[in-house]
């Protein structure tokens, strides 16, 4: 078995760059610090990691007012009640304040625990950065309307959520990050979810803030978005993505995506959920192999699952293995 001379974090780096890297692996080492809310918390949920972690059939309303219900085992609630439907909301409505300790005093207090910033990557998450956050507040197929009945209103929505996300960014920099973790859900099985002429006129602007933030200040950007993304890679790319996370096997086609972002931006995932879920572990290690010579030739690659599941042991250790086995450069 050949043996690392890099760090991992060097050889994470070095993937991301397409510099030269030592080995393809199955994620980035880092350490995750958030705000409080991030996690769809409430302002009473001070403590409390994830606002998920509640008891079946738990209403609760997270900081930015938005009613969430928890309705099964295992899995994160859903919105159920969406403060600014309703356009006359807006004159009243609370925004959350990324300058109110009870928000921005988690980042620090996380970032006062990392200990190790030569093994891992001090990382600060922006979870439904944009898109998302904006459903959450006004309802998905009202947010869709109102993108061709009351753009101003959507802009409107928009761009004071991206005021909250640069508030935050200016406390990430603060504490230290090294790479953030952005994401917003584009796509479906087969398509996006809106059109890319939607988001060039309405998402792209506001993402450019935060991103131009970022960039200006050398911090590596995650950006996290399931489905069907192939149409919309040089948008990612010329936003200045460093990694594009999961990249679904099943909904992209690998080839064209190398085809578009070798070089450009590095890719995670790429390795079926359903496959890793069934196996059989030949096929799994099969699959890994192809993959990584599709998408890891000259780095620029992190093999792993599209989505994250309850996968059979087995199955996640043939990963693994195959992993390490077919990972190591020269390819």
């Amino acid at each position: 078995m050949t043996h690392s001379n890099m760090t991992p974090k060097e050889n994470a780096r070095r993937i991301i760059r397409f510099d030269h890297p030592e080995q393809v692996v199955t994620g980035i080492p880092s350490f995750g610090i958030g705000y409080h809310g991030v996690n769809h918390q409430g302002y009473g949920d001070i403590g409390m990691e994830n606002g998920h972690d509640r008891a079946v059939g738990t209403k609760w309303h997270d900081i930015w007012n938005t009613l969430w219900h928890k309705e099964y085992p295992d899995v994160m609630g859903f919105p159920k009640g969406n403060p600014l439907a309703d356009m006359e909301n807006l004159t009243g409505y609370s925004w959350p304040d990324p300058n109110d300790e009870r928000i921005y005093g988690k980042i620090y207090r996380s970032a006062e625990t990392f200990h190790d910033r030569d093994a891992r990557f001090l990382t600060g998450s922006h979870r439904d950065t944009l898109w998302e956050k904006s459903y959450m507040l006004v309802g998905m197929e009202n947010m869709m309307a109102y993108f061709y009945t009351d753009p101003e209103y959507a802009r409107e929505i928009l761009h004071r959520i991206m005021d909250f996300q640069l508030g935050i960014a200016r406390h990430y920099e603060k504490a230290g990050v090294e790479m953030v973790e952005l994401g917003d859900d584009l796509g479906t099985q087969h398509s996006l979810i809106i059109s890319p002429e939607i988001m060039k006129e309405f998402l792209v602007p506001q993402y450019r803030r935060l991103f131009d933030f970022y960039r200006e200040r050398n911090i590596l950007i995650g950006f996290h978005s399931c489905g069907h993304v192939e149409p919309v890679l040089e948008m990612f790319i010329d936003l200045g993505v460093d990694v594009l996370n999961p990249m679904q096997a099943t909904a992209n086609n690998l080839e064209n995506v190398i085809r578009k972002t070798h070089g450009k931006m590095a890719i995670s995932g790429g390795i079926s959920t359903g496959l890793i879920m069934d196996g059989p572990v030949d096929n799994i290690r099969a699959e890994v192999k192809r993959a990584i010579g599709i998408l890891g030739k000259d780095g620029g690659y992190f093999c792993s699952p599209d989505q994250g599941m309850p996968f059979p042991a087995q199955h996640l250790e043939a990963l693994h293995r195959a992993v390490e086995e077919f990972g190591w450069y020269p390819a």
